[in-house]
Parts: C-alpha cells; structure tokens; sequence
C-alpha cells in the first residue's frame, strides 16, 4: 500500500527522519518531563542521588508509555502521536501523601490508581458524546493558552526565583530562536522547513554557547550506564486514603487525555471514538502502573507536544514512538540526557511561544466552524475559556482551596472541559440528540 493510502497517522517514514522528528519532540519536552521528580524529590528532602534515580526511571518510563501509546498493542493505546511524561496533576497530591505517608505509600497509590483508571477506561471513554465542537474547540484554545506561562518561565531562565530571570540575555536569545524558527518555516519546506524546531534550538543553543550561556558540566559527570531496578526505594505500601486521593488525580487526567486526543485527532484528521479513547486511558493506566514500580509517577500525553505537530505538519505515530525510543536510550545512559538537558531554557522558551501559540490556532479554527449566528455557543465559549484560564492567570485565587477541591481547581483545563460541557447541556439541549461516532476499534 502507497504512503497516498495510508493515514498521515500511520505514516512509516525513513530511518533518518524518525530519529530527527523524534529528537525534536523530545527537545520540546525534556524540560518538563524532569520537572517532577525535581520538585518532588525538594519537596520530600531526597538526596541528589534519590533524585537521580527518579529522573533516570522517569525517562525511562516515559519512552515506554510513550511506546506504548503510540504503537499499541490489544486494547491499550490510542495509536496517536501522543508523546507521554509525568503528570503535574499529580505531584500536588504526591507530595501530600509523601509527605504524611512516605514515599513508598506514594509509588503504592500510583500502582493502584493505575490499576482503577484500567478499569474504569470504558465508562469515560463514553463521555464523547459531551464534546461536540463548540466544548473541543474551546477547550484546545484552553490548552494553547494554558501552556503560555510555562513558555515565559523558560523565555525568562527557568527559575523565577533566579536572580537573572528575566534578564535581557535570556529574553534576547528567545527572540532569537523565535527568528530562527520562524525564518526556517517560512523559507523552506518539506523536510527542512519540518525541522524548523529543531533547527532553531540547534542555532539558539550554539548562540548560547558562544556567549558563554551554556554549560556542560553535567555531562561529564553523568554516567555511561545506569539502570535503575524496579522498587528500589523499598517495596510498595498500599493505604485507602493515599489511593483515593491519586484516583481522584487520575479522573483529572483521564479529563485532560480526552482534550489531548480530541486536539491531536483535529491535527491530524484522524477520527476520535470511544474506543479511541478507551484505548488511551487504558495505556495512561498501565504506563502508570508501570510508574510505580520502576520510581517513577503518573503519565499522560504532554500538551506542550500538539503545538510542535500543528508547526511541522509531521503527524506520523512512529515519530513520537522514536521519540519513546530516544527516552529509553535517557533512561539507561544518562550522558545521553545530560547532553540534552544542556539545551538553555531561554532557547526553549522561544519555540515554545511559537509552538504553544500553534496550539491556540488549532482551536481557534475549530470554533471557526461552529455556527455562532441564532445560538448560544457565543456565551459558551466566552465563560468556558475564560473559567479555563484563572488558574493560569493568577494562581493565587484558589489558594485558600486545600485537598480535593483544590486538585480541581488548579487544573484549567479541567475546569474549562467541565464549564464547555454544562453549558452546552444546558444552552443547547438539542446536542445530547445528535448521533455519536462509532466506537470502531482500530486497526492494529
């Protein structure tokens, strides 16, 4: 069968250009993906070595969620371009029950609700029919919007605590990583002008680098090998109350999987059914099963990725899977990892305002096709969106929240899925009626 005839999803493309499209998802999300066990470990007083483990299990782990979520295989896996990392969700509640419990309870509770997002994948898989295209297209506008601060943190250095964030080196080689990004996409096509990413991290760290803003020194003190064994913190412990509380996170990530497909299949024109999604939330729990016993956390698709497929047009699942692959390569040599987390984040920040910005595009075209004139979908836009953006625009205001209620509210995204939804129930009655994709199962 001719490339014509296969779906761009399902695209197998050239040694070379899955290795270098994977390399430059994995750059975009490097960041974020070590940010967890980081803060974590501060926030549980781990030793560096403690957290080493973490991060090289994290990997790890990552590039086989992510494997597994893109290939598939039986009932787990959209089959997406998906590419998998730790939860922010859940290091809120992580903590907490790290800190009361320890971090083996953690890991236990991960195990567990992994365990329960399995079982529970084909009830909220049936949730599909809530998302027309007034709820899908706010919510990836949501999602757009909700990744602007992480890409100002990077713009500005990385820590705001820094003395220097924010200095105008760091914001000077953004602006020039965004010129070089953008005069690759605008000057150059197919395989060049894809690479637009990479290219302009590649010359944005070279730039760095010459002024003396890169520093290397983790490589050489990074190790050639290492292999983190399973449970090596001590054998998971299982209590209710630590379960419930990351079942609780898992149902928030299920919510933020459903906007993260719905996105990914309007990227890429591929069909989303409730066995899709069954089939997601079923390799979101086993990858978090996995998670627990090999130290690492809870996974779902990185959102900061969509924005990078709408900007090279590449919408191939193997290339995230080689992106997985790459991960795994972190996980066992970490000189590997060290090496790329040598990236300057200022020159990530720079294309990330290009790519997360895609991400708003990509919704704001499709609330181009919903019909505003004689309905109500003007006002539910309008409230879901803005509700979406409060935890993102001044953190602040839910901070007298605490437990459950403020794992809620601190996740837009879910606040926006939620709003989009009751106001289309109740504005637009009409659209419980209409019919429902079929739940196809999908070709392996």
């Amino acid at each position: 069968m001719s490339n014509s005839q296969v779906h761009p999803v399902d695209v197998i493309l050239p040694v070379r250009q899955l290795v270098t499209f994977g390399l430059q998802h994995v750059l975009v999300m490097y960041a974020g993906a070590v940010a967890v066990p980081l803060i974590l470990g501060s926030a549980l007083g781990l030793t560096s070595a403690q957290v080493v483990t973490l991060i090289n299990a994290n990997l790890l782990t990552s590039g086989i969620a992510t494997m597994i979520q893109t290939l598939g295989f039986w009932k787990f896996g959209a089959r997406l371009p998906l590419i998998q990392g730790c939860s922010f969700i859940a290091l809120a509640p992580m903590i907490m029950i790290g800190k009361e419990f320890g971090l083996t309870e953690v890991f236990g509770a991960v195990i567990a609700a992994g365990a329960i997002t399995i079982a529970m994948a084909p009830v909220f898989s049936r949730l599909l029919r809530f998302f027309p295209p007034v709820v899908i297209g706010s919510l990836i506008t949501i999602i757009g919007i909700s990744l602007m601060p992480a890409a100002a943190i990077w713009l500005g250095g990385g820590n705001p605590d820094s003395a220097d964030f924010g200095a105008p080196s760091n914001l000077l080689l953004g602006l020039a990583t965004v010129i070089v990004t953008l005069v690759i996409y605008a000057r150059f096509s197919g395989f060049i002008g894809n690479l637009s990413v990479l290219i302009g991290l590649f010359v944005g760290s070279l730039i760095a680098a010459a002024f003396g803003m890169t520093h290397f020194g983790q490589v050489s003190s990074a190790a050639w090998f290492e292999l983190s064994p399973p449970m090596a913190f001590g054998m998971p412990q299982f209590s209710l109350m630590p379960i419930l509380v990351m079942t609780l996170a898992m149902l928030v990530i299920m919510a933020e999987t459903t906007g993260n497909c719905l996105a990914i299949g309007k990227l890429t024109g591929k069909t989303i059914t409730q066995t899709t999604l069954g089939n997601a939330f079923r390799a979101d729990g086993l990858s978090t099963m996995l998670g627990g016993l090999f130290n690492s956390f809870p996974y779902n698709a990185f959102t900061q990725n969509t924005g990078l497929i709408a900007l090279s047009n590449v919408k191939s699942r193997y290339v995230v899977a080689s992106a997985g692959a790459i991960m795994v390569l972190m996980g066992l040599f970490p000189k590997l990892g060290a090496l790329i987390a040598a990236v300057p984040t200022p020159v990530l920040g720079g294309c990330a305002v290009v790519m997360f910005g895609m991400t708003t595009v990509a919704g704001i075209q499709e609330l181009s096709r919903v019909t505003f004139e004689g309905t109500r979908n003007a006002i539910i836009v309008a409230v879901s969106i803005s509700v979406g953006v409060l935890p993102m625009s001044f953190p602040a205001l839910f901070e007298h929240a605490s437990g459950t209620l403020k794992l809620v509210l601190e996740s837009g995204i879910f606040l926006g899925a939620i709003t989009a939804i009751v106001l289309n129930i109740l504005l637009n009655p009409q659209s419980r009626r209409e019919p429902v994709a079929p739940a196809a199962e999908l070709a392996d």
